[in-house]
């Protein structure tokens, strides 16, 4: 049973979205040796990492599937990013939104923080995501994604566990 408090999401079919492309989007680093050095010196200057990253929930045969950006043939992650210092979290979310769509080794121990937040963004019945070439925009149904710590990563495979306080509105166009 649910309660009257339970917080609504109202997702809408997969097929209700447009998609697109848009130029490639190349990585700043060409290996995990050269990203964690940057980081590490981003780090030293700045501090604290502070990355935003948005749940995008759509439906595909009345389940509710998150949208993930694949890189390559086996990693996913969430849209979003790192904020630029002093920015605001929910601004920072719109920019990398925009620029991302147009709308683990136990053995590395990284000496820095990051403090990573997940927004659960409600869509509209429409939209229309631009993916760069380079990647493909994947949607995973949350059975998938459970405890899927392997293939999807602490982080994304407990999205499920997260979205289990939500009643989904199945809004079929």
């Amino acid at each position: 049973m649910v309660s009257s408090t339970t917080p609504i999401v109202n997702t809408y079919p997969l097929s209700s979205y447009t998609f697109g492309t848009k130029e490639p989007k190349m990585e700043k680093d060409t290996s995990v040796a050269d990203r964690l050095a940057r980081m590490k010196v981003n780090y030293m200057k700045e501090g604290m990492r502070t990355s935003v990253e948005a749940i995008l929930l759509v439906q595909e045969h009345n389940h509710p599937h998150i949208l993930l950006l694949q890189i390559g043939n086996t990693f996913c992650k969430l849209p979003g990013g790192r904020l630029k210092p002093g920015e605001n979290e929910i601004e920072g979310l719109k920019r990398k939104l925009s620029s991302k769509l147009a709308a683990n080794s136990t053995a590395l121990q990284p000496d820095w923080q990051e403090c990573k937040k997940l927004f659960l963004v409600h869509l509209s019945e429409r939209e229309y995501f631009a993916v760069p070439k380079n990647l493909k925009l994947l949607a995973v149904p949350l059975f998938e994604l459970y405890d899927n710590v392997q293939r999807y990563g602490p982080v994304i495979s407990t999205i499920p566990q997260q979205l289990s306080r939500f009643q989904f509105n199945m809004i079929n166009a």
